[in-house]
Formats: C-alpha cells, structure tokens, sequence
C-alpha cells in the first residue's frame, strides 16, 4: 500500500465498516425502509426478504471496509469495490422522488443532501483505482 493511500483507504474503511457493524442487527422495520431506499436505484433488491437484505448490507458494508483498511489488499481491488459502492450509493440519490431540487437533476434538496454527499466515495473509489492502474511497477531481471 502506497503511503499516499493510507489518509484515504483509512477514512473511507472506517467509515464503511462502522456502518455495516451498526446494520449488524437491524430490526424488520428499518430494513424494510432501507431496501425500500435501495430499490430506486437498484430494482432488484425489491424481491429479496427484507431480512437478507439487511444482512447482505450489512456483509456487504463490512468486507468492504475491512477490504480499504487491509494493507495487502490492492488499490486497484479496494477502489474498484468503492468506486461500485459509491456509484450504487449516487444510483440511488439520483433516482429517488424528492432528492434533487425542483428543476434539476443533479443539485440536491434540503432531504437529498444527505445521500448527494456519497459522491465523494465515488471520487475516492476512482483515486485508487486510477493509481493502481497507472503505478510503475519496477521490474526486476
């Protein structure tokens, strides 16, 4: 793991874990609202129990962020994986009723804030993939 890295895969994994820790045990009700969520961006969850739902969230989130803060992971394995996330994460503001601002698609309202900032993750997400990618590697003969 380049030094460069550590900031940005550290903040992020933490991040990311802490939330799928905290889903760990989600009641019926809150996953039924969070798959509720998820379906505008990803329809195909609708037809999942809402139980697995929440653990697959919950999985999901955690080897995720054990993934960023794993030293041997590769930056290019770390930021494709958070580059999906954060692009699912977006997927979902984007396509939610009420989440843009009246005549825009892009510019989040007061209650679209919240997920337009997930963004972020997905800039994140392409700084190590991108670097991954485009290290020079030293070859030794």
């Amino acid at each position: 793991m380049k030094l460069s890295h550590v900031p940005l895969r550290v903040a992020t994994g933490a991040y990311i874990l802490n939330s799928g820790l905290v889903k760990r045990n989600l009641s019926r009700e809150t996953a039924e609202g969070m798959q509720g969520m998820a379906a505008a961006g990803v329809p195909q969850v609708k037809s999942l129990d809402p139980g697995t739902f929440g653990k697959a969230l919950s999985a999901g989130e955690i080897a995720l962020g054990a993934a960023l803060l794993t030293p041997f992971v590769p930056a290019t394995v770390a930021g494709a994986g958070l580059t999906a996330f954060g692009a699912g994460l977006v997927n979902i503001y984007l396509n939610t009723p009420g989440m843009t601002a009246e005549g825009s698609k892009f510019r989040p309202s007061q209650e679209g804030t919240g997920l337009a900032k997930d963004v972020w993750l997905v800039g994140a997400g392409l700084s190590l993939l991108i670097s991954g990618l485009t290290s020079r590697k030293k070859i030794k003969i």
